[in-house]
């Protein structure tokens, strides 16, 4: 809002057209900054010009708000194999944080600001109020697997209010040289701590998981995210594809016992 103010301060309503609008996405462009980018400007400015014309009344129409085109994000998962080797090689702490990361999808931010007040080991869940969540909904947590809720009872005793610390204060950085180290020793490359949450996503869609359940495990917006951050491998297609290949077998042997059958009665 406040790089908009400095191209739009002070200019009518009707001022802000198709020309004005052209001129704000050049001069982000200017800045060097991805497509990405300048669409996140240009989407909160085609927000305020939608309420002035469908809430206030201020607008009669709102000029259309050409998006640029964005490069396809980049999507990266481990394999189990990889996730064990990066696991051995992290120091303690930061493998602990990694594999919860793995085991409940949790964004970094609420790894590391996961607080005791926010764990139930007897009911074996875990909660992310709506504050502290992208989508600004809570996201329940449930920690089904054993070792997501052994991970916890590790950290008791460590610390006060955090579950995750490292010499008795709370890790708030996990991208750090550790982090890039044991990467490299565990034959890992292009591959960040949010990489492990695509990975949760992907683990989940390979198996099965139907994409509306993950949602509300993720704390997505839409179905259409976690498509988005989850890798469809083709390898858990493969059980279906059997499936019409068995239908077609099965069909074509109807068929040559019909053709068959025609032949010796002619």
């Amino acid at each position: 809002m406040r790089w908009l103010d400095k191209h739009l301060a002070g200019l009518e309503l009707t001022a802000i057209n198709r020309i004005m609008i052209d001129r704000i996405t050049q001069a982000k462009l200017a800045e060097d900054v991805s497509n990405a980018t300048v669409n996140r400007t240009l989407e909160l400015l085609r927000a305020f010009l939608r309420k002035c014309v469908n809430d206030w009344e201020w607008l009669y129409r709102a000029p259309k708000v050409r998006m640029l085109q964005e490069a396809r994000r980049r999507i990266r998962f481990l394999t189990h194999a990889e996730a064990e080797r990066l696991l051995a090689e992290l120091p303690e702490h930061l493998a602990d944080m990694a594999a919860f990361s793995l085991a409940t999808g949790l964004r970094a931010s609420n790894v590391t600001g996961l607080s005791w007040s926010q764990v139930d080991l007897v009911q074996r869940r875990a909660w992310i109020h709506p504050d502290q969540a992208k989508a600004r909904r809570a996201i329940p947590v449930p920690l089904l697997y054993a070792e997501a809720v052994l991970l916890v009872r590790k950290q008791v005793g460590n610390h006060e209010e955090r579950i995750f610390s490292y010499r008795g204060r709370p890790v708030s950085q996990l991208n750090t040289k550790a982090w890039y180290a044991a990467l490299k020793r565990a034959g890992i490359s292009d591959f960040r701590w949010h990489d492990l949450r695509h990975t949760w996503a992907s683990w989940h869609v390979q198996n099965g998981t139907p994409l509306v359940v993950l949602q509300e495990l993720g704390g997505w917006e839409s179905v259409e995210m976690v498509r988005r951050d989850a890798h469809l491998a083709a390898d858990h297609l493969a059980p279906y594809a059997e499936r019409l290949s068995a239908l077609r077998a099965v069909q074509s042997e109807e068929d040559l016992a019909i053709h068959g059958t025609n032949l010796a009665q002619s």
